[in-house]
């Protein structure tokens, strides 16, 4: 069967493929003293809040389970305009938000609406692998710009100016990054902001854990600058409503004709039971326990970052947002006898029982140096994992 060159270009998600291999060994070692645990993938281990999962059920009940307008309930768009506003203090007319089928469909509709044919669209290295992906599958070219922890890993203007070439179609940033957990600045997000502009191009940026920032100094959402800026969110990490998959996009408002169209024709609509029990998390008792859950996130942070730092992992920068680790694990491939990355997170989940992620997936700026740990998961394992990794690397 021939397939596709579309097709072809897409590269395996190496971490869902690692992610096989711990799940594989963790079925070994249940009943052993040293079960595994899965710092691998970035998932909240808490799941939709009682409020939530209610109105669902409810949804269900009444029979509100038939196809809604491709651009979601308009109850739900109006929630999501009233939630920039009292969050973050920014008027964005519901208008301009169309709810989809998780932020993955969001990037696909918004990449199908602006790309052509042999655009290239640039985006930091390292960086979350499905974006670039969704950028070829719209048959442009995601051109990787290495970054260093000078700048959080991410990028800045005058790299945006000096990787600008005709074939460029625009940016697709992400802040709070995965893998890092680093946000852009907010005055140097305005000026790359200002050279895309210039040139004429697109400014993406996918913000699906704006709602987890912890840091003052950023936490602001990129649709603060102007209402050119096309921002991707989701109910999966804020929200934790990961399998629900349900997410939205902010566009300028000429372009919402475009991707309802485009929404109408792959995906009809989201999910009409996902999004009556989305209705619920802009409830004051629900968004009240989403803020006591983010501080539960950034106090793992807070403990885990100095503990992989004391015991050889160091993460160059800390990050402000997410729930994420980017570690240099140079050192501690040395004391294992390892060669990179990859090699040292199939041997942490063989001799700790800790699955991690290695770099590759995320690009190749010295990605083989690094590994990134989730702390999406409990207090509890974050504790015996650093004493685990600890015991290992003494």
């Amino acid at each position: 069967m021939r397939i596709s060159a579309r097709a072809s270009r897409i590269e395996p998600f190496y971490v869902m493929e690692v992610a096989k291999a711990a799940s594989a060994l963790a079925r070994e070692v249940a009943d052993s003293a040293r079960p595994m645990i899965f710092l691998n993938i970035g998932e909240p281990d808490f799941t939709a809040p009682p409020q939530v999962q209610g109105a669902a059920t409810r949804s269900i009940a009444r029979g509100a389970t038939q196809y809604t307008q491709a651009t979601g309930l308009e109850a739900l768009r109006e929630r999501i305009s009233g939630w920039y506003a009292t969050r973050f203090g920014v008027d964005v007319p519901a208008r301009r938000i169309v709810v989809t089928a998780g932020a993955s469909a969001a990037l696909q509709l918004a990449c199908l609406a602006l790309i052509d044919d042999g655009d290239e669209i640039l985006m930091p290295d390292p960086s979350y692998p499905c974006n670039r992906h969704f950028v070829s599958a719209a048959s442009g070219t995601a051109v990787l710009v290495p970054t260093r922890a000078a700048e959080r890993f991410q990028l800045s203007a005058n790299q945006v100016q000096a990787a600008w070439t005709p074939r460029t179609r625009g940016v697709l940033l992400a802040s709070p990054s995965n893998p890092t957990g680093t946000s852009i600045d907010p005055a140097e997000l305005q000026r790359i902001h200002s050279v895309v502009q210039a040139h004429g191009g697109i400014t993406l940026v996918d913000e699906i854990y704006l709602g987890l920032s912890h840091d003052p100094a950023f936490g602001q959402t990129a649709l603060a600058l102007d209402d050119q800026v096309i921002s991707i969110n989701s109910f999966s990490k804020y929200f934790n409503m990961t399998g629900w998959r349900l997410g939205w996009l902010v566009v300028p408002e000429a372009l919402v004709p475009v991707i309802e169209r485009l929404a109408q024709n792959l995906f009809i609509c989201p999910s009409t039971v996902a999004q009556h029990a989305a209705l619920a998390c802009f409830e004051p008792d629900t968004l009240a326990e989403y803020e006591r859950r983010r501080a539960e996130f950034k106090a793992r942070r807070d403990f885990f970052i100095p503990a992989l730092n004391a015991i050889g992992l160091a993460v160059p920068v800390t990050p402000d947002g997410a729930f994420y680790a980017w570690a240099d694990c140079t050192a501690a491939c040395e004391k294992l006898g390892v060669k990179d990355s990859w090699e040292f997170a199939f041997e942490v989940m063989r001799r700790a029982h800790v699955a991690v992620t290695p770099g590759r997936d995320f690009g190749t700026a010295d990605t083989n140096r690094f590994v990134r740990f989730s702390t999406a998961s409990s207090m509890d394992h974050l504790h015996e994992a650093a004493d685990r990794l600890g015991a290992l690397l003494r």
